[in-house]
């Protein structure tokens, strides 16, 4: 089951949170993986143990804490594509056709 895990993890440098990422990343079911520096969290996404994380993490000598889980913020649904080109309100708009001859014998209709 995918959930939203959001860690509390010591990285005072880049080259922490590096390190930290690399360690999560070879985690199977990970979906995303986002760092807030400012916060000091670690934010994770998949199908992944909280727990394994905090151990993996601490592995390398970083202290880490479970913040939150919980399921993840659903994806926004895709505007539905519009198939009808003319306005259904507009009693003045027409269909207007077009013909390209684009070899002998042959043509092309567009409406």
């Amino acid at each position: 089951m995918k959930q939203k895990t959001v860690l509390r993890v010591s990285f005072n440098c880049q080259k922490c949170r590096t390190a930290v990422l690399k360690t999560v990343a070879k985690l199977q079911g990970i979906d995303s993986i986002a760092v807030d520096a400012e916060k000091w969290t670690l934010t994770v996404v998949g199908d992944v143990d909280p727990v394994r994380l905090v151990e993996q993490i601490r592995k390398i000598g970083k202290g880490a804490e479970i913040m939150s889980v919980g399921p993840p913020k659903p994806k926004p649904a895709e505007p539905k594509e519009v198939h009808n080109p003319l306005p259904t309100c507009c009693k003045e708009c027409q269909l207007v056709a077009v013909n390209y001859l684009p070899y002998e014998g042959g043509y092309c209709s567009i409406l």
